[in-house]
């Protein structure tokens, strides 16, 4: 007999996001592997939405969602915004993207079609995680 089995988030990962800025926590960072032309780096980064960061609702809480940075010098200002976002002070230096596992930043999540098939994107528009919680004593 062949079985498969599925997580929740594996049902969840085909479920499309409304267009909207969300608040996503940071999970696995990938090594840089090369790019298909073998001309540049890849770095794939694994996240889930917590909740819309606007309003708050969680209609797609657990939606995971990938972010992939290149590493082409034109490409590099992605990953700046992603770590201005995360409260980085970027300097001329070296930064250990792995540092981010855990952390949460807002992400602006996008539908696009890709192979013939809708998907969410994170096309590179990030924003500090914007405090916006009643705090209750």
């Amino acid at each position: 007999m062949t079985m498969v089995e599925f997580s929740d988030s594996d049902l969840l990962r085909n479920k499309l996001c409304d267009p909207a800025w969300y608040r996503l926590e940071i999970g696995a960072v990938g090594p840089w592997t090369p790019s298909k032309d073998q001309q540049s780096n890849n770095c794939l980064i694994e996240a889930v939405v917590l909740r819309n960061a606007d309003n708050g609702t969680e209609d797609f809480k657990g939606v995971p969602v990938t972010i992939q940075f290149n590493d082409k010098v034109k490409a590099r200002g992605f990953i700046e915004g992603f770590l201005r976002a995360l409260g980085v002070d970027v300097q001329a230096g070296r930064y250990n993207l792995q540092a981010a596992s855990g952390q949460q930043v807002d992400a602006f999540i996008e539908n696009e079609t890709y192979e013939g098939r809708t998907r969410n994107r994170i096309n590179h528009k990030y924003r500090p995680v914007r405090v916006t919680e009643a705090v209750q004593a």
